[in-house]
């Protein structure tokens, strides 16, 4: 970690930028940007910040592919205004209701959360911590009554556990953790799975369902597609190499077209500890995963974590995680076929042909973007047909070209560099150093590749890229060299088809504050001074095609405000024009978001509520840890502390981002 390293262990983890470890000289995003408008000779004169705001502006782009003719923004609600405090905040004439939080029982043998009192077997029954992804599966195609869906991204222990933070002389500090509270941590890791029901306009969750389940750190999963059985992948405690426990780091998410649930296991480096014997193949793998982190102290009391005990056991985590929601008895699969990195997202379509695309990011700094074309195809009739889909099929990294084209590079043993000469024997040694293998290929590294989201409505995909300090190329056409609030491409497939292997690109949005010149942000005219934004994150897209931008990363330091949800108009002259709906508390992330099939309510997850805001007179450190040591009990149902769920719903009911 660099300049960004938190005071405790997984403090600020969400935002952190981290040594970035891709050694390529491929260019990057930002100088591909920089020669496409400089070779157009847009650039002339001394107003090159105007210029690049003019060229990717959102009026400069209506003749994109598809684009549609409204003059007006499809959002009419009243804006929420931004800023910074311990609360939430939505939209006027809506309601923003808290549906579960962490510690609340999953599975019907479940305590009620004592956080004083927390044990393993409690947590592993209860809603996990930092919620990040959230689904939706509807029950008998309702919008009113269905699953939910939500992954337990991360653990900040400093927050969980009462006393472990002390005081000395206005210094905090935090001590070790016991083996009692290694395992909740893991506990708390995973997802869960609840059934949740509209009753008089408001959510609820149902008690004794059948379907409510947890899935934990330590959850028995099955590694299947090219890499099951691989040496690479045996340990120990598995010499079959195609059984692991627990899925960790579960970031972005996505729901299929037959209604399971992907979990996408992104920093799994962090959970691992200790050194490789000195030449072990594994090396230049691991480290071009910037592995181990060493973040947590799992590895003292258990040794999978350490890989100088098993070397291997990291190969095991990265991948995307499926898991069926409708059979509780159904044991969750690795698909190793999607590739291994440190996955954001894992959002699906159905292309024209009836093969399924599946879009991710590496959410690092100058990592890559990926799309997965099944073989097969969907059977809307046969929901059993589908379930192997995710194992046979291409994964694909892209390739932005200057002229604003882009390629879509294969990933498949025995093409192009993918050979033995290169230290590749078969795809699972392709799939199991992805990031090596697209290196080679020439990728595009990109600006932290985050959530990815496909619109079928209008055939585009947005590329959610949160920023990226470490750019050092400076050039006219880009100014953006420390880019610190990130921007969102929108990628044209050729012909509408998500299966396709070209197309073509443009910026929809360079973030950051619009009034100040060189930031060189790009929204739209119309936006307010509550409307700008930066370091988009997660996404949606609404059964209306409407984009929905949450963040991360936004603060007193950063942007003077928290986080929150945006909703960003794509088309017309309103193109490029955002509105704040929701704001979280400070310390925050917005996650999610989820709107459901109707439009009537938009689920919205709080991650890590209270970590960080040490520069807010109200949220500061040390004394907010001394204080609550003491106090933790009275913080059971306290928005700002609790990582939560919430369900925003109009009031009257109506279609949300409506006023």
């Amino acid at each position: 970690m660099n300049e960004h390293t938190p005071k405790f262990p997984t403090q600020g983890l969400e935002n952190a930028e981290f040594e970035p470890v891709n050694p390529t000289s491929n260019p990057t995003m930002g100088e591909l940007i920089s020669r496409r408008f400089s070779r157009r000779g847009f650039l002339k004169g001394s107003l090159a910040t105007t210029a690049i705001a003019a060229t990717v502006s959102p009026l400069a782009l209506l003749t994109a592919e598809k684009a549609h003719a409204q003059t007006g923004s499809v959002f009419s609600f009243a804006e929420v205004e931004a800023g910074v405090d311990a609360d939430h905040h939505v939209a006027e004439g809506y309601d923003a209701d808290v549906l579960i939080r962490w510690g609340d029982p999953v599975t019907n043998d479940a305590p009620e959360f004592d956080p004083t009192a927390q044990t393993p077997q409690a947590q592993a029954g209860q809603f996990g911590y930092n919620n990040d992804y959230v689904g939706y599966v509807p029950l008998e195609g309702s919008s009113e009554h269905g699953l939910l869906l939500v992954n337990h991204e991360y653990t900040n222990a400093h927050l969980m556990f009462p006393g472990l933070v002390t005081v000395t002389d206005g210094e905090a500090q935090q001590g070790p953790l016991s083996e009692d509270q290694v395992n909740i941590e893991i506990m708390a890791h995973g997802g869960s799975i609840i059934e949740i029901e509209k009753v008089d306009g408001k959510w609820q969750r149902v008690a004794g369902s059948p379907y409510n389940r947890r899935i934990t750190g330590e959850t028995e999963m099955e590694i299947t597609g090219p890499v099951a059985g691989h040496d690479r992948l045996k340990t120990s405690t598995d010499d079959t190499g195609t059984m692991v426990r627990g899925t960790l780091n579960n970031c972005a998410g996505g729901t299929t077209p037959w209604g399971t649930y992907l979990m996408a296991e992104e920093n799994f480096h962090g959970y691992f500890a200790g050194e490789l014997p000195e030449g072990h193949r594994e090396s230049e793998n691991y480290a071009r995963l910037a592995a181990p982190g060493g973040w947590y102290e799992w590895h003292n009391f258990h040794d999978r974590f350490d890989i100088s005990k098993e070397p291997n056991e990291m190969n095991r985590f990265g991948w995307i995680v499926e898991v069926d929601p409708m059979d509780a008895s159904f044991m969750p699969k690795k698909r190793t076929a999607l590739g291994r990195f440190k996955h954001e997202g894992a959002e699906s379509v159905v292309a024209p042909d009836g093969r399924v695309v599946l879009y991710s990011g590496d959410d690092e700094r100058f990592d890559y973007v990926y799309k997965f074309v099944t073989a097969g195809t969907f059977n809307a009739d046969d929901r059993a047909a589908n379930m192997g889909l995710l194992d046979e099929g291409t994964l694909y990294v892209a390739r932005f070209d200057e002229d604003g084209s882009m390629e879509w590079l294969p990933l498949t043993f025995g093409e192009g560099p993918l050979t033995e000469d290169n230290g590749f024997e078969s795809q699972a040694d392709v799939l199991i150093e992805t990031r090596r293998a697209s290196d080679l290929l020439g990728a595009t590294p990109m600006d932290r590749p985050e959530d990815i989201e496909p619109n079928a409505t209008n055939g585009r995909v947005y590329v959610m890229l949160t920023n990226n300090t470490a750019r050092e190329e400076a050039n006219a056409a880009n100014p953006r060299i420390d880019n610190a609030f990130g921007h969102i491409v929108e990628i044209h497939e050729e012909g509408g088809d998500f299966a396709a292997t070209a197309g073509t690109w443009e910026i929809l949005l360079q973030c950051g504050d619009p009034e100040i010149a060189e930031v060189g942000a790009t929204f739209s005219t119309e936006t307010s001074e509550n409307g700008w934004f930066g370091m988009p994150d997660n996404c949606a897209v609404d059964s209306d095609g409407r984009l929905w931008v949450s963040t991360d990363g936004n603060s007193l330091a950063a942007t003077g405000r928290t986080d929150g949800l945006w909703a960003v108009d794509t088309d017309g002259e309103a193109r490029g024009t955002s509105k704040l709906f929701y704001r979280v508390p400070v310390g925050a992330e917005m996650c999610g978001p989820l709107p459901t099939p109707d439009l009537a309510t938009m689920f919205v997850a709080v991650q890590h509520p209270a970590d960080g805001g040490e520069d807010w007179d109200g949220h500061g450190r040390p004394s907010y840890y001394e204080d609550l040591s003491t106090r933790w009990p009275d913080f059971r149902d306290d928005m700002p502390v609790r990582p939560s769920v919430v369900a925003i719903t109009k009031q009257g009911g109506g279609k949300i981002g409506t006023a």
